[in-house]
């Protein structure tokens, strides 16, 4: 039975940066942490785990050995799925009783092992990973940290609380996957930023009012005390002063909930860290659904079409030559 109303939480906060485990620690606390507080929706931003490699815009030389280092360093820490770092999500989910939505970075495990994704993690309140969405196109210099997913994570889930889906960043300026996840009768959007200053606060509450949706809208809060120490590429992340000491701030955060209508419902809040929760009233969307229905009633099918191809793309397929049978003895 789909419940009508619920709390939602956009968890605004500081993962341990390049550190996989620890800042996997410290989501299980906030999972907690949320659940105790009546939510039954937890949210990161984008790439939380183990950080957004800020370093990309002020770092991205050829051959720049530092650069080198931070990209073997963030693989190292990466998330594979499923994997150990899954399953501790997947318990401290099912103990609070809290979907979550977690930001990746997810190291490829099926072919090279040597690629990163940026990816949307979806786990049930069970406990269960309900599925995976990889960035479609990776923005400007993420290009050099990240490869491009397909369209088979494209995912709107049923789920106690609602269907549920995401995008990531700049992927909500991409007018067909917004209109795909409309179609799929998304009714609570998960919207994940590495921050979220006034351009995509706009992005966010157009989707919701496009979509008529919730839209969960997650950056994250990190300072230059936040970086490891030594980290060698500080200055390319903008960090200001000594680590711990006058820290400048790298992810400001900006994170808040949307209605339908495209007005907050909580926040926006920045430049702390900091768990913002709201209430989600299904039956708003119906409301706003008599104005306007995107890919429904104010969609005109005989004018315009869309095709998404929803299949998986590998990067190899091996053909292999069938296995010879034994022969039966004479």
């Amino acid at each position: 039975m789909q419940s009508q109303t619920f709390v939602a939480a956009a968890i605004q906060a500081s993962p341990v940066v390049l550190d996989l485990d620890r800042s996997v620690e410290k989501a299980v606390g906030l999972i907690h942490e949320a659940g105790r507080n009546g939510a039954k929706l937890a949210v990161f931003g984008e790439t939380w785990l183990p950080g957004y490699p800020a370093w990309i815009f002020g770092a991205s030389g050829w051959d720049d050995p530092a650069s080198k280092r931070a990209f073997a360093r963030l693989q190292e820490n990466s998330v594979e799925v499923p994997g150990p770092a899954t399953a501790r999500l997947c318990d401290a989910a099912r103990e609070a009783g809290v979907h979550v939505v977690m930001g990746i970075n997810e190291r490829d495990k099926s072919f090279s092992r040597g690629t990163i994704y940026n990816s949307l993690l979806f786990i049930s309140d069970e406990g269960q990973i309900l599925g995976v969405h990889r960035k479609l196109v990776p923005t400007h210099a993420e290009r050099i940290v990240w490869g491009p997913g397909d369209g088979s994570g494209l995912h709107v889930f049923d789920t106690p609380i609602g269907r549920l889906g995401g995008l990531i960043c700049w992927e909500h300026w991409m007018p067909l996957a917004r209109f795909a996840m409309h179609a799929k009768g998304e009714q609570i959007h998960v919207a994940v930023w590495p921050e979220v200053p006034d351009i995509h606060h706009l992005a966010s509450r157009h989707y919701a009012f496009e979509g008529r949706c919730y839209v969960i809208c997650v950056g994250t809060y990190t300072t230059s005390a936040d970086l490891p120490e030594g980290f060698e590429l500080a200055e390319a992340v903008g960090a200001a002063g000594d680590f711990g000491l006058d820290a400048g701030e790298i992810l400001p955060g900006g994170s808040g909930i949307i209605g339908p209508d495209s007005q907050w419902v909580a926040g926006p809040v920045a430049n702390q860290e900091v768990i913002v929760y709201g209430e989600i009233d299904l039956a708003r969307i119906a409301e706003e659904q008599q104005a306007l229905d995107s890919a429904g009633h104010y969609n005109r099918p005989d004018v315009f079409s869309l095709t998404v191809d929803e299949r998986p793309r590998s990067q190899v397929s091996w053909i292999r030559a069938p296995q010879a049978v034994d022969s039966e003895p004479l």
